[in-house]
């Protein structure tokens, strides 16, 4: 199984790469070109960075990139990854690929960024891998239009939004699983045997 993951050219990605790697089977690639990254059986949308840098670099491929999820290709959208399913950000310019309806914006709290733990409400993203405790680190946050596609939520200071949504294949979550302990990890996991099976 192909596993690649777009780089927008913004932060570490070790920790991630790692974590979807103790899939048995999974061959993790880095891609820096958006079309190129298409050739794989899962894309992943890595979770470091701005929204207006990552969409400017996915542009190139914006258009092939939605047609592929569209069309099935799994994927999995991490935190910034997420807010690239959206159609915009109030954080920076361009567009994201508008797979989900709606638009990010910034967290409404006191203390933002949101670092550290909280829980999952209603975490339905994978039955096989439930999550109830996991590791943020954000200041945007996406603003589903269509709630029947939010499938686990999480409040902070008041602010509650979607922890995780999904459609199909393509899953987003908010928060970061490969900096969730060992139930991070077993969700990645649980991911990527659900959708090469």
């Amino acid at each position: 199984m192909r596993v690649t993951l777009f780089d927008y050219g913004a932060g570490n990605l070790h920790s991630l790469i790692k974590a979807l790697a103790t899939t048995p089977g999974a061959d993790v690639r880095v891609q820096e070109d958006p079309l190129r990254a298409l050739d794989t059986d899962v894309l992943v949308l890595p979770g470091v960075g701005a929204f207006g840098s990552a969409a400017a670099r996915l542009a190139p491929g914006r258009e092939a990139m939605r047609k592929a999820l569209d069309a099935g290709l799994p994927c999995l959208g991490i935190c910034l990854g997420m807010q690239l399913l959206f159609e915009e950000s109030d954080e920076g310019a361009g567009q994201g690929l508008g797979y989900f309806p709606g638009r990010v914006t910034r967290l409404a709290a006191r203390h933002v960024p949101q670092i550290g733990w909280n829980d999952i409400e209603e975490d339905r993203a994978l039955q096989s891998a439930r999550l109830s405790t996991v590791y943020y680190a954000h200041s945007f946050v996406c603003r589903a239009v269509d709630a029947r596609e939010v499938v686990g939520w999480t409040t902070h200071e008041g602010d509650r939004f979607p922890a995780s949504v999904r459609r199909g294949n393509v899953l987003g979550v908010q928060f970061h699983p490969e900096k969730s302990s060992h139930a991070g990890v077993r969700f990645v996991q649980a991911f990527l045997q659900e959708v090469s099976s």
